[in-house]
């Protein structure tokens, strides 16, 4: 097939690349290899960092895109010492106002916006009534502009003629090696390489390996094509991982809100202005299908246990990287009674979404009642989570009278001065599982998103956007992965459609 721009990636950054590329009046084909679109974006909450927008207008608040590319380097130094792309930042701040209008016109309404220091204004705008409100709009959107979306369509190899990048082979259903030629361009944006094994073991480590990602679609797929013909990967050894709640069987009622444009007009309204026991309710119901427990749960004294109901690690890692190799790479997080008393209300809280919404345990009780389990012995609660009563009773009474790391397990670090577990009733929360949200290593790109060589030339015809062309932006904060998606996109699909048509 002959077309303008080949886009490899249906997911946020995907799509707004091929949006972005029909707009200028290019014939566009967008390969995914999933069954439906969504990619990583579609997994996220739904935050996006932004300045200048409507929201902001409306609560009054004045920013500026140079204020917000100051402050991303302040979470940059809070989180690592690496440099930054300084030019990207640069690029991506000075974009972003037009993107957060752009995501607004194609249909998606915001609740917001949020305040999270160090940001010295509110950037925090969260899309309602969650991140597939991006996929739902954008592809429609895509689709009315004629953008040609095929769906199970894994590319396989990028095509080049005389040194520049002019198709991507791909298999689809019954057919293999078909070909998409591009005469403007190609368009990376297929995403991380967090459910690579072979690549998070050769850029990361052995458990970060072994361990699951939260988007098994991401297998590098872009950046092995791009390395292939001579690019070049930065920050490869960055990601972005730790403990989470399994998801429910059943998504909560409100996750299947239509993401209707009118709709979510209301229910902003709603989220402004309504009864906060009403309000927290409706939020308490999304939120709590996709937040992480609170390292203050360890710091009060939760443990983790296996399956078999023994204790196997230090729970205070921020990747526990035992948890990979227990039965089912599953845990629990038991506690008692005293330390279920704090988990009531602020601070103390079991997970939360900064500056939007705090979830204790009771709201777990009610609204994730297959993570909650709870029992007046360990005994007890053993048996309700299909383990041996006696294995857990030991685990718990092994931690109350040690100091020490015990004989069985001498790796395991002491409880200290943590308090002992020993009021009934007993709780556990979980399953939890380690997932690797996201790997940070981009093919390395210049400001248009052209992505360079490793003797820093651009290979002609070739773009990338998204996690794929992150080309060693440091995007701590959040909503600042998922802005940059978008911006990215857009920024990549108007340059590919610009290029003289070979």
């Amino acid at each position: 097939m002959q077309t303008d721009v080949v886009v490899i990636g249906g997911g946020g950054s995907g799509l707004a690349a091929a949006i972005s590329a029909a707009s200028e009046g290019a014939k566009v084909v967008l390969l995914e290899k999933d069954v439906k679109l969504g990619g990583t974006t579609g997994w996220s909450i739904g935050t996006i960092s932004a300045t200048r927008t409507v929201n902001q207008k409306r609560a009054g608040v004045v920013d500026t895109p140079e204020a917000h590319y100051e402050d991303m380097a302040l979470f940059s130094k809070k989180y690592t010492t690496r440099a930054d792309n300084d030019a990207l930042r640069r690029v991506m701040a000075e974009h972003i106002p037009e993107t957060a209008d752009w995501l607004c016109d194609c249909g998606v309404e915001f609740f917001g916006p949020i305040e999270e220091p160090p940001h010295r204004q509110p950037r925090m705008h969260n899309a309602l009534p969650g991140a597939r409100a991006y996929i739902y709009h954008l592809q429609r959107r895509a689709e009315k502009l004629g953008v040609r979306i095929i769906t199970g369509a894994a590319a396989s190899r990028l095509i080049t003629t005389s040194e520049r990048v002019t198709g991507v082979a791909f298999d689809a259903p019954g057919t293999v090696n078909q070909i998409a030629y591009a005469n403007r361009g190609v368009v990376i944006a297929s995403g991380d390489y967090s459910a690579s094994a072979e690549m998070k073991r050769q850029f990361i480590s052995q458990v970060v390996s072994d361990t699951e990602a939260v988007n098994r679609a991401n297998t590098g797929d872009g950046q092995r094509m791009a390395l292939e013909l001579g690019a070049k990967l930065i920050n490869e050894d960055i990601f972005m991982g730790g403990l989470r709640f399994v998801p429910p069987a059943k998504p909560a009622w409100v996750t299947r809100l239509p993401p209707w444009r009118w709709l979510m007009r209301a229910t902003n309204i709603a989220l402004g202005h309504g009864p906060q026991a009403i309000v927290r309710g409706f939020v308490m119901r999304f939120l709590t299908t996709v937040l992480v427990p609170s390292v203050k749960l360890f710091e009060c004294g939760a443990i983790l246990i296996n399956s078999k109901g023994t204790r196997f690690a230090d729970e205070s890692q921020k990747l526990v990287a035992e948890l990979a190799y227990q039965p089912g790479a599953c845990a629990y997080i038991v506690f008692d009674h005293a330390l279920a008393q704090q988990f009531e209300q602020h601070p103390n809280e079991i997970s939360t979404a900064p500056g939007f919404a705090y979830a204790y345990l009771a709201d777990y009780q009610k609204n994730r009642p297959d993570l909650f389990h709870q029992a007046n012995t360990p005994q007890a609660l053993a048996a309700k989570l299909g383990m041996d009563p006696a294995a857990l009773a030991d685990t718990i009474a092994s931690y109350n009278q040690t100091e020490t790391p015990t004989d069985t397990a001498p790796a395991i670090p002491r409880r200290g001065k943590r308090p002992r577990l020993d009021t009934g009733p007993y709780y556990a929360l979980g399953p939890v599982k380690n997932y690797i949200n996201f790997t940070d290593g981009g093919l390395v790109v210049n400001e248009s998103l052209q992505v360079l060589n490793t003797q820093g030339q651009p290979i002609p015809g070739l773009y990338a956007a998204g996690s794929a062309g992150q080309g060693g932006l440091l995007l701590k904060g959040h909503g600042h992965h998922l802005i940059w998606a978008f911006t990215s996109g857009r920024l990549a699909g108007r340059h590919a459609s610009r290029q003289n048509a070979i």
